[in-house]
């Protein structure tokens, strides 16, 4: 998976061998690219092309993968669009409450965590 400029020739050599011997190893690792890219640049807009590509081309793993990350759609695309997710904030929020409240009742705590500021 690293850039082809950080390949030494003979690893460069190996791979194209690779790719040229089994079509699905060439396939699997332009998926793979794709997603990496989607992850690394935050472009959840082409989850969607890149799961239909997986789910018509790829092999049984990346067939499989992609159907895993269809289960929860809406959730995978704003974890590969924003920088920070709502359940990431909420867990924090509720662990500041934990801390400024500490040793007071779960009453309380339910109701600080329950209602929002």
């Amino acid at each position: 998976m690293r850039p082809g400029a950080k390949l030494t020739e003979s690893e460069t050599e190996q791979r194209d061998q690779a790719r040229l011997a089994c079509p699905d190893i060439a396939r699997a690792c332009d998926l793979a690219r794709v997603f990496q890219d989607m992850v690394r640049n935050r472009r959840g807009h082409l989850l969607l092309e890149c799961i239909r590509q997986a789910e018509g081309d790829g092999q049984g793993p990346m067939r499989s993968f992609a159907g895993f990350l269809r289960q929860d759609l809406d959730a995978v695309t704003a974890g590969l669009t924003h920088a920070w997710s709502l359940v990431e904030g909420h867990v924090h929020r509720v662990k500041t409450l934990m801390r400024a409240i500490y040793g007071a009742s779960v009453r309380l705590l339910r109701i600080r965590t329950l209602t929002r500021p």
